[in-house]
């Protein structure tokens, strides 16, 4: 889809579903093996948080990975994350079954990455997005990029860039707050 900085805005406006990266993105894009051979993950506590506060104003959110991993699953089940497509290579043709799932177009999707196979994701999706760590190519490609690296709190941050762009923040954390 043609893209340029001057529909941005609109762009933003229009996103309804986040398309998530795994490796490199939820996580810190470090493998770790225990001894007995489990693949184990460490996940951002506000990445959470943010997905939570993303799902509360009624979006939605997918996991999206090359790879497999037990945890990945059981985080997104933490999140309430029902779409989840692991082992993916093929990210093009993974984006179509999530728009099936969600009901959302291309359009409506804001997909984080950050490495080469990430690229014709990003592109495809109405908004894509690059991690502060990720390689030259991602971020060149990407219409915005964190500052917060994967792993350390990024999906926290595009979700609240997001929602201040949508004019929805405000509501949400006012909503969200305890009465004093």
């Amino acid at each position: 889809m043609p893209r340029s900085p001057a529909d941005l805005p609109a762009r933003v406006d229009a996103v309804r579903l986040l398309v998530l990266d795994v490796d490199g993105v939820l996580t810190d894009g470090s493998i770790v093996y225990s001894d007995s051979g489990e693949e184990l993950k460490r996940f951002h506590v506000r990445d959470g948080s943010g997905l939570k506060l993303w799902q509360s104003a009624g979006m939605h959110a997918a996991v999206l990975s090359g790879r497999s991993s037990p945890a990945v699953s059981r985080r997104a089940a933490e999140l309430g994350i029902t779409v989840v497509l692991q082992g993916r290579s093929d990210k093009l043709a993974a984006l179509a079954e999530i728009l099936a799932a969600t009901g959302c177009t291309a359009a409506q999707a804001c997909a984080i990455g950050d490495d080469l196979q990430d690229l014709p994701l990003l592109n495809a999706a109405g908004v894509g997005v690059a991690v502060a760590d990720a390689c030259p190519e991602v971020r060149t490609m990407a219409d915005t990029t964190t500052t917060t690296p994967g792993g350390h709190g990024a999906v926290r941050e595009l979700v609240e860039w997001l929602l201040k762009h949508q004019g929805r923040w405000a509501d949400l954390i006012a909503r969200d707050r305890p009465a004093g």
